[in-house]
């Protein structure tokens, strides 16, 4: 069985509801069959099935008791999360977030990625703006962070290095870019409705994109 099937297997056994509250249960503590029949008031014909297949799953395993040796315990495999989780992947040289103007997400991504990882990040635009807008940096300071300094907008032919993960934050540069970048994030423009929750809205999207691309980045 490959590593893709699985976790496909995996994903599958989840898929029903009675199961996953069993696994939500078995993540805090190993139970007995009949314990976790308490718990969710489930028969013991049905505990049965649906711990038969988290086993043919390989998520679950069972122990016998050390006490009462006809007694026997359901827990989570320890390796089952590790198999859950998306393949790890190396970090690049250097991250570039790259918007139309440079003025905002862009410049907000690169804030956020400097705070998150060690691995260097730039940022520019593929129609730079005169500035950055004033609203990015005070949603950056809203959330405890400071563009330090933000540099000028830049153009992307004046930044891009060979080595960079380009990383487009709109759907305007991943189309004029034509696949000249290996990672799109759809991210609504905050400038176009200038509030400061838009801009806050912009910030929490790259925030949750950065911190899942970033915990995956694990030197070869």
């Amino acid at each position: 069985m490959t590593d893709l099937e699985r976790r496909a297997g995996i994903f599958a056994a989840l898929a029903d509801q009675t199961r996953l509250r069993i696994v939500d249960l078995l993540t805090l503590g190993d139970l007995s069959s009949s314990e976790i029949g308490a718990t969710l008031d489930l028969r013991s014909n049905l505990i049965a099935h649906h711990l038969g297949v988290l086993e043919s799953a390989q998520i679950v395993a069972r122990t016998r008791s050390e006490f009462d040796r006809r007694r026997t315990y359901i827990g989570l495999r320890p390796e089952v999360f590790d198999t859950l989780a998306p393949p790890s992947v190396i970090p690049p040289r250097r991250v570039l977030f790259v918007c139309t103007a440079n003025s905002a997400r862009s410049q907000l991504a690169e804030t956020i990625w400097r705070d998150a990882s060690a691995v260097d990040v730039a940022s520019a635009g593929t129609r730079p703006a005169e500035e950055v807008n004033p609203e990015a940096i005070a949603a950056a300071a809203r959330h405890g962070l400071a563009m330090r300094p933000a540099h000028p907008p830049q153009h992307i032919d004046d930044v891009r290095a060979d080595g960079d993960l380009v990383i487009t934050v709109c759907d305007d540069a991943h189309e004029r870019l034509r696949d000249g970048d290996d990672l799109h994030w759809s991210i609504r423009d905050p400038a176009r409705v200038g509030t400061a929750a838009a801009f806050d809205a912009a910030f929490d999207a790259l925030c949750l994109r950065i911190r899942a691309l970033s915990s995956r980045l694990v030197a070869a």
